[in-house]
């Protein structure tokens, strides 16, 4: 079919969500993944991350990607299929892009234009064009970092397929996931699933603070209730759970429909899988209805240990996420990851 790779993408975003400046955003990641060891042993096959100014999200992405770097390290990886939502066009099904390569301050990632073809071959894929992919930041803001794992293990010749996923019904996230399910089954392709979570906020229109998570709860508390209630949907793979839940709590995770995708993969793949989150974070705490905040957090796809998990080794992180999935018991600070509270309002996107 031969009908993808038609432009370069640039960098779009680079000097506004992130540095433009190669050593600086180098020295940046490498800070953020130092402080973020890989925690699950079993060989990862896929991450979920978030997508927002990397002065806010980039030290809980840091806890997805340094899994990305462990797996590339263990095996070859010869493709990474990125799974973004659409912010800013509305697709009732999912496109891939039509670049050649994607620019990043450091250095390019190649599309991979055959395996394209062979997504558009099934009628399933619409084509984006250039306009569309530029303005896009939920895919782009991954590229840095996927090109950051890629040179740290060592990995040449890595090509990317990058995939906008519109807004799907549940028989179409299926649909889509069936059709992905081999490729996710494939040990030398991984996949990025790119989301944020609750959006807080009257610029969001969404303000929830009632009682389904306990009385008298501090907004920042409940917001963390509202995301982990969806977060165990996607740890035990229940799409369909997962839908209900979106459809109950309205919450404004802008990835969930990618993370539908991957669900619906996981449960046509012929490989066993865990999904396990390892950081949680917010951009602020809320604290009252004039406040805003967006919810980060990462989870790694690995294969399905035969051994069963346990022991006494857990981290801090781990009992810090595990905290917040009892809001009412735990502290304010419980987060893992860096918090980017500091970061003025004036800064970076948080979303």
């Amino acid at each position: 079919m031969a009908v993808a790779g038609r432009y370069v993408r640039r960098a779009s975003h680079a000097g506004s969500w992130y540095t433009n400046k190669e050593a600086e955003l180098d020295g940046q990641l490498d800070g953020w993944l130092a402080e973020a060891p890989p925690r699950v042993a079993e060989p990862v096959r896929a991450i979920i991350a978030p997508h927002a100014g990397y002065s806010y999200s980039g030290p809980t992405a840091a806890h997805a990607y340094s899994h990305m770097v462990q797996a590339a390290m263990e095996r070859p990886i010869e493709r990474v299929f990125v799974l973004g939502p659409s912010h800013h066009v509305y697709l009732r099904g999912c496109a891939v892009s039509a670049a050649t390569e994607c620019l990043t301050p450091l250095g390019p990632l190649q599309v991979d234009q055959q395996i394209c073809d062979e997504l558009l071959s099934s009628g399933m894929f619409e084509l984006m064009s250039m306009d569309v992919d530029e303005d896009e930041h939920s895919i782009e803001m991954h590229l840095p970092y996927i090109a950051k794992a890629l040179h740290a293990s060592g990995c040449r010749n890595v090509q990317i397929i990058p995939i906008l996923v519109g807004s799907l019904n549940e028989e179409a996230q299926a649909r889509y996931g069936q059709l992905l399910a081999p490729y996710l089954d494939d040990p030398t392709n991984f996949f990025v699933v790119s989301s944020d979570f609750c959006h807080w906020g009257e610029r969001f229109n969404y303000q929830p603070h009632d009682g389904a998570y306990g009385r008298f709860l501090p907004i920042c508390q409940y917001i963390k209730a509202l995301d982990m209630e969806g977060i165990q949907c996607i740890e035990t793979q229940d799409a369909a759970d997962f839908n209900s839940y979106l459809r109950r709590t309205k919450n404004t995770i802008c990835g969930r429909f990618p993370i539908s995708v991957l669900l619906a993969a996981l449960a046509f793949c012929k490989v066993q899988f865990d999904v396990q989150f390892v950081a949680y974070n917010q951009s602020s705490k809320v604290q009252a209805k004039g406040d805003s905040s967006v919810s980060y957090a990462s989870a790694v796809v690995s294969e399905r240990s035969t051994t069963p998990r346990g022991g006494s080794g857990g981290s801090e992180s781990d009992a810090a996420l595990q905290a917040t999935r009892h809001p009412a018991a735990a502290p304010a600070d419980a987060d893992t990851g860096a918090t980017a509270s500091g970061v003025t309002r004036n800064g970076p996107p948080r979303v």
